[in-house]
C-alpha cells in the first residue's frame, strides 16, 4: 500500500542524516557533564561501565528508535499509534515534555551562551564571576516563586536562539535541519579541536587531565557509578524523547539502520570523551594559577561553563578574548543542533495526525515555545530550571524509556521490528538484542527510577522546599503527561494506521 497524502520528504544524503542524528546528540552537557561525571565517578575507571553502557543500552535503544521511526513512517505519535491505539499517548507524551519541558529551559541555556559569546570580546564577565554570573547577568531572585523580570538582554539572546530555530525548522528537514547540521557539525568539530589543542600547551594543563583520566577502579563496584553511566549514556543519545524516531521516519527504504546507530553512538560518546580534555586542561590551568587543587575548581552544569571556566580564561597568557568567543560560540552551536531537533519530533507528531501545513505548525510553535520560555528567563528562571531539568530527566525520560522498551518488546514484539531492521540493513542484530530491549535495558531503567525515588524521598531535591518540587517538577510532568494523553484522543485517518510498509520506488541513499 503506497502512502496516499503526499509524496515522503527523504534526507537527501546517508550523511546528511547521520550528520542530523549526532547534532541531535551532540548537545550543550556533551561538553561539561559527562567530564564531571567522569571525574566524580572514577575518573579513567569510569570509562569502563560507561562503555558497557554504551553497548548494552544505548546502541540496542538507538537501533530501536531507528527501527521503529523507519518501519511505521512516522513520529513517535504515529509509530505507538500503528502499534496500538491504547499506546498513543506515549508517543505523544515524549515530544511534549520535550519540547514543552526541556526546549523552553534548555534554549534560555543556549542563549546565555549567545550572550557570552559577546562578553568574552572584552572579558565583560571581570573578576568574580560568580557574582556577575547570578546578580549581574542572571539578576536571580531571593526564591522560586519571586519571579522578578526579564533583563533586556537575556530577552534579546532567547529571541535569537527562537529565531535561528525557526529558520532551520520551517523548511523541510532535507532542506533546513540537515544542511545546518552539514554545517554546525565539522564546524563543531574543529573549534572543540581548537579547543583541545589550546588547552594541552597551557601550564599545568596535565594536572587537570590526570583529574580527568586518573583511575579509580575502587569505585566501579559501586552500583551508584554504573547507575551514572547508564543514566550518562540514555540521557546523551537524547533517547526517549521521540527526536531519533521522528528522524528515522525520514529514511528510504534501504538504508543501514544498525550501521547509523552504531556510528552515531561511537562519534557521540568520543566527542565528549575528547571535549573532556578541552575542559580539564584549562581547569588544571587555573588550579596552577590559583594555587587550588583542580577538584576545589571543578564544579559541573551551569556553573562549570558561566563561572569556573569564564575565570579560566580570564587566566590565560595570551589571546583571551578569542579562546572566549570559540568556547562558547561551539556551546552555541551544540545547543542549536540539539534544539532544532526537540521541534522537529513534535512538529512531525502534529502533521502526521492532523494534516496541518508544516510551516504553520513550526512558527506557531516557535512563537509558543517563546513566550513559554521566558519564565525561565526571570530573576527566579535558575531555581526553574534546576527543578524542571531534574524531574523530566530523572522521572519523565527514564518512565519513557522503560515503557517505549516494554510496548516494543512485549507487544509489537522485538523479534519483528529484528526482522525488519535486518532486512534493509547491511549489519544485522541478533537475539540478543531482543533481550535487552524486552528485558535488560527496562530492568536497568527501572532500577535508576526506583533510586531516585528513594533519594527523593529521603532527602528533597537540590534543598528545595517540598511545595516548590511539587509544584514545578510534578505539575510539569503531569501536565505534559495530561497533554500527550489530549492530543492522542481525536480519531486518526484510517489510511495512515494501515500504512507500514515502504514502496517500492524507495531510493538508496548515496
Amino acid at each position: 500500500m503506497v502512502e496516499h497524502h503526499k509524496p515522503r520528504i527523504t534526507w537527501g544524503s546517508q550523511v546528511g542524516f547521520l550528520f542530523a542524528a549526532i547534532g541531535s546528540a551532540i548537545g550543550l552537557g556533551n561538553i561539561w557533564r559527562f567530564s564531571y561525571m567522569a571525574y566524580e565517578n572514577g575518573g579513567g575507571a569510569f570509562l569502563i561501565p560507561y562503555f558497557v553502557a554504551l553497548l548494552t543500552a544505548g546502541v540496542p535503544l538507538l537501533i530501536l528508535e531507528f527501527g521503529l521511526g523507519h518501519k511505521k513512517h512516522g513520529a513517535s505519535s504515529l509509530a505507538f499509534a500503528k502499534i496500538g491505539r491504547k499506546f498513543e499517548w506515549l508517543g505523544w507524551w515524549m515530544p511534549v515534555f520535550a519540547t514543552f519541558g526541556i526546549m523552553l529551559f534548555y534554549s534560555v541555556v543556549i542563549g546565555w551562551c549567545v550572550n557570552y559569546v559577546f562578553y568574552s570580546f572584552n572579558l565583560a564577565w571581570g573578576a568574580d564571576t560568580q557574582a556577575f554570573f547570578l546578580k549581574d547577568f542572571l539578576g536571580l531572585s531571593s526564591g522560586v516563586f519571586d519571579l522578578g523580570g526579564v533583563p533586556f538582554h537575556l530577552l534579546f539572546s532567547l529571541a535569537f536562539v527562537w529565531g535561528l530555530t525557526w529558520i532551520i525548522c520551517f523548511r523541510e528537514v532535507n532542506h533546513g535541519i540537515e544542511k545546518a547540521c552539514m554545517v554546525f557539525m565539522p564546524l563543531l568539530f574543529f573549534l572543540t579541536l581548537i579547543l583541545v589543542g589550546w588547552g594541552l600547551t597551557l601550564p599545568g594543563a596535565w594536572e587537570g587531565i590526570k583529574w580527568y583520566l586518573r583511575p579509580d577502579f575502587s569505585k566501579i563496584a559501586s552500583w551508584q557509578v554504573w547507575m551514572a553511566a547508564y543514566g550518562q549514556i540514555f540521557f546523551t543519545l537524547t533517547l526517549g524523547f521521540g527526536v531519533m524516531i521522528a528522524y528515522a521516519s525520514y529514511l528510504p527504504k534501504r538504508t543501514d539502520i544498525v550501521k547509523s546507530a552504531v556510528i552515531t553512538s561511537l562519534v557521540n560518546c568520543f566527542y565528549s570523551f575528547v571535549a573532556g580534555f578541552a575542559v580539564f586542561s584549562v581547569l588544571g590551568y587555573m588550579a596552577v594559577k590559583s594555587g587550588l587543587p583542580v577538584d576545589k575548581v571543578v564544579k559541573s552544569g551551569p556553573s562549570l561553563a558561566f563561572v569556573a571556566y569564564p575565570q579560566a580564561i580570564s587566566l590565560l597568557p595570551f589571546l583571551r578574548e578569542v579562546f572566549g568567543v570559540i568556547f562558547f560560540g561551539a556551546l552555541v552551536i551544540a545547543g542549536i543542533s540539539s534544539g532544532i531537533s526537540l521541534i522537529e519530533a513534535f512538529s512531525r507528531a502534529v502533521t502526521d495526525k492532523f494534516d496541518l501545513d508544516r510551516r504553520m505548525v513550526v512558527s506557531l510553535l516557535c512563537l509558543a515555545g517563546f513566550l513559554g520560555s521566558l519564565v525561565f528567563a526571570t530573576g527566579a528562571g535558575l531555581y526553574w530550571l534546576d527543578i524542571v531539568d531534574h524531574y523530566i530527566n530523572q522521572y519523565g525520560l527514564v518512565l519513557a524509556g522503560i515503557l517505549e522498551c516494554l510496548i516494543v518488546g512485549w507487544f509489537l514484539k522485538a523479534r519483528v521490528l529484528r526482522t525488519h531492521i535486518n532486512a534493509v540493513s547491511d549489519w544485522s542484530v541478533n537475539r540478543f538484542w531482543d533481550l535487552a530491549i524486552s528485558i535488560l535495558i527496562p530492568a536497568i531503567l527501572l532500577v535508576i527510577l526506583v533510586s531516585n525515588l528513594i533519594g527523593e524521598f529521603g532527602k528533597p531535591y537540590g534543598g528545595y522546599d517540598v511545595n516548590a518540587l511539587l509544584v514545578l517538577g510534578g505539575l510539569w510532568l503531569l501536565a505534559t503527561l495530561l497533554a500527550g494523553v489530549i492530543l492522542s484522543l481525536p480519531a486518526w485517518d484510517r489510511k495512515k494506521l494501515e500504512y507500514d510498509h515502504f514502496a517500492g520506488e524507495d531510493r538508496l541513499l548515496v
